[in-house]
């Protein structure tokens, strides 16, 4: 090895006496361990450390003699089966990802305003309240959120029950559909979060009235496959960890209708009004930023 130090990780200043090293003070970098190579002037080329005997005083692998005290450096590690430095790394393993969004207050027909849909077929789509009605790139139609949320369908009470099938696309223009039961009476959220709505579909007459609007079930924009990738939850401006409902990535192989979320969604602990905060910091792994990383790592299996 020559004396160059482009790749050092530690820059310290030391007199050799024959395989004994004495460090006199560390210049810059990490800590001095076993096994790295040192380089430096009238040092024996392929030097290494091979113990630390006592503080600032290593013994080497090979005889040199430098009697005051010289600038020398650090690098690799001959025990780790790393003979030489490497000029390039593997790239970025992870990082910190935050999603932060101000979803506008849920709004139960701005989608589609109540209609007794008499058979099976596509119900009429009105654009309310934070939505706007949008022509896509390729000539399609849709109505589009504020944010990537699932849909909500309200059946009055005593209707029949259905399958809806809400058609659209995500955030990243994958077209998706997403069919839900029906419950009269109540309120039910489509599985996956929608960025775009382009068609809404009854499977029989509902025998009274439904509306289709928006939900606080929020999309999130990278695939989350487990609680533990979040690293915080911020609401409403509190700095107490939010206690709403997380529901994991769909792994599913092949995305379905009746599938869920690719990517994972969450609601928070109380309703948005479009002043609340929500702020997800999550831990992006390798297989999503790094070397490897691949589309699904990052954005999950393709919509269906």
């Amino acid at each position: 090895m020559g004396t160059g130090n482009a790749a050092a990780t530690s820059i310290f200043s030391a007199t050799i006496s024959g395989t004994t090293m004495t460090v006199v003070s560390l210049l810059s970098g990490d800590p001095i361990v076993v096994g790295q190579y040192i380089t430096g002037t009238s040092v024996t080329a392929n030097t290494y450390i091979t113990a630390n005997t006592s503080s600032g005083v290593y013994t080497l692998s090979q005889s040199s003699t430098v009697a005051s005290a010289t600038t020398m450096y650090a690098a690799g590690n001959a025990l780790l089966n790393d003979p030489s430095p490497m000029s390039l790394g593997v790239g970025p393993l992870g990082r910190i990802y935050n999603f932060d969004v101000i979803p506008q207050t849920l709004v139960a027909n701005n989608i589609a305003t109540t209609q007794t849909p008499a058979a099976a077929g596509a119900i009429v789509l009105t654009a309310g309240t934070s939505v706007s009605s949008v022509i896509r790139s390729n000539g399609v139609s849709v109505l589009q959120l504020d944010c990537p949320r699932a849909v909500s369908i309200t059946q009055v009470t005593a209707g029949t029950a259905v399958t809806v099938t809400v058609s659209g696309y995500d955030y990243y223009g994958q077209a998706m559909t997403s069919a839900i039961l029906t419950s009269p009476g109540a309120v039910v959220t489509t599985l996956k979060a929608f960025y775009q709505v382009s068609s809404v579909s009854v499977s029989a007459a509902t025998t009274t009235a439904i509306t289709v609007g928006t939900s606080d079930v929020i999309g999130i924009p990278i695939r989350v496959i487990d609680g533990g990738y979040i690293v915080d939850l911020g609401w409403a401006g509190s700095i107490v960890t939010d206690t709403g409902t997380f529901v994991a990535a769909d792994t599913t192989a092949i995305a379905t209708s009746a599938t869920g979320d690719v990517r994972g969604t969450y609601k928070p602990s109380s309703a948005s009004n479009g002043i609340r905060r929500l702020v997800l910091s999550i831990a992006v792994n390798g297989i999503q930023v790094g070397p490897n990383s691949t589309r699904t790592g990052a954005l999950g299996v393709t919509q269906a």
